[in-house]
């Protein structure tokens, strides 16, 4: 039976689902901390070493999940995830030793929040768009933002009401039972179900030959390989700007609390300003994922870092003038512009790297990215450690955020493949 509407869309559901019930599901921990500190009394760097350890396991098991997405498609990465993420969360109550919250939390959650999350999604879901990619990743990932403003605080009332253990196992019955049958849903590409992207109708005799977006036959034509893929600067150019990317994000995300507490805020200004972050996330991805699809992913990234950069700019100068103004301009910019990255994030690889091995290439290029997200948090503390102050730690990330942007700029996969609203330029050539 045909739909009524192109099937891309129902993915684009899915994936928005997923996104908001699976990364908010690991997020999650930080609500879980207190409680679990005040009644065993662990070290708290012990305790919260169960979701760095998550990081390290999310990072070596991002290639394989590439690899299996090539094999196997997305309904088995994505079942995985779920049956992964599901477990951990329903055996994490049972916790009386701190390694118990180190294979539950960090092994198990870890491993599964890469297959439900930005990594996993950004497989396959970019295949199923040409002309409005950037805007249906954008739709499809807003379900973060979401799910952080109505689950979150669903959690932390539960925890109130009956503690964490309640709450941890009402969050994994939540994965499995909303996420274990939607996934049953998905598609590779549509190819798979006799659709073509964008929904487009197959060309006929009498129809007009579809254009092509393609700009460079040569590179469009090779079949890439993971190992064919390594040995070019595109590759190193894009691992150079992904890492960058999630190293800011993370640097700001983990440190900005802390930092506005230190200089005076209250906890209420401080919550609220992370909240809003979320918040402002969700507009500014499906915005700016749609703003890719006219301009190119290049500008998009560039436009994110840059909002990044005034983000650190604003801290920097929150020490010297604490006022709600540079508070504002801090949430937005990091927000509403910052928040673009992951709208075009599978874009920019696929564009780059399309082929049979797109999988292994994306999730090798993810293990620089997480690897940039660890190393984010922890040089910016270990830096305010060392100048007693975050100036010199903001001051590195506006430069990192720069060095993102240009690492893009030179992966140039405008230069392979061009998005819709630069098309007239490959009819041109």
């Amino acid at each position: 039976m045909r739909l009524p509407f192109f099937y891309g869309w129902t993915i684009v559901a899915v994936t928005f689902v997923t996104m908001a019930i699976g990364v908010n599901a690991r997020t999650a921990f930080s609500l879980f901390f207190p409680p679990i500190i005040g009644e065993f009394g662990w070290e708290r760097g012990v305790t919260a070493g169960a979701f760095s350890f998550g990081f390290v396991v999310s990072g070596a098991v991002s290639p394989l999940i590439g690899r299996m997405m090539d094999r196997f498609g997305p309904r088995g990465v994505m079942e995985l995830g779920v049956a992964l993420m599901g477990g951990g969360l329903l055996l994490a109550p049972l916790t009386t030793q701190p390694w118990h919250l180190y294979l539950t939390i960090g092994v198990m959650v870890g491993a599964g929040s890469v297959c439900l999350g930005y990594s996993g999604q950004s497989l396959f879901l970019p295949n199923w768009f040409i002309r409005r990619r950037g805007l249906a990743m954008g739709l499809a990932f807003a379900g973060v933002g979401i799910g952080s403003v109505t689950l979150l605080p669903w959690v932390q009332h539960m925890i109130e009401q009956t503690g964490w253990r309640t709450a941890c196992t009402a969050m994994g019955i939540l994965v499995l039972v909303a996420l274990a049958p939607i996934n049953l849903l998905l598609r590779k590409k549509p190819e798979d179900i006799g659709l073509l992207p964008d929904g487009d109708a197959a060309p006929t005799a009498t129809s007009a030959k579809p254009v092509s977006n393609v700009v460079d036959p040569v590179w469009a034509g090779t079949d890439w390989t993971l190992a064919r893929a390594l040995r070019t600067a595109r590759f190193w150019w894009i691992a150079l700007g992904y890492f960058c990317g999630l190293y800011i994000w993370y640097a700001v995300q983990v440190h900005q609390t802390k930092f506005l507490l230190d200089i005076g805020f209250s906890p209420n200004v401080a919550v609220w300003a992370l909240g809003v972050v979320s918040l402002l996330g969700i507009p500014g991805q499906i915005w700016l994922g749609h703003l890719s699809d006219r301009i190119g992913r290049e500008w998009i990234w560039a436009i994110s870092c840059f909002g990044f950069a005034i983000c650190f700019a604003a801290l920097i100068g929150l020490k010297y003038a604490p006022v709600l103004p540079l508070v504002y301009l801090m949430i937005f910019t990091q927000g509403a512009l910052g928040y673009g990255l992951t709208s075009i994030m599978g874009a920019v690889v696929l564009e780059i790297f399309q082929g049979r091995h797109y999988g292994s290439i994306f999730g090798t290029i993810m293990l620089a990215a997480l690897a940039g997200g660890a190393a984010g948090p922890w040089a910016t503390g270990v830096l305010y450690d060392l100048a007693g102050s975050y100036t010199l730690a903001f001051a590195i990330g506006i430069a990192v955020s720069l060095l993102s942007a240009i690492a893009i700029w030179q992966a140039s996969p405008r230069k392979v493949r061009a998005v819709a609203g630069q098309m007239y330029k490959v009819r041109d050539v």
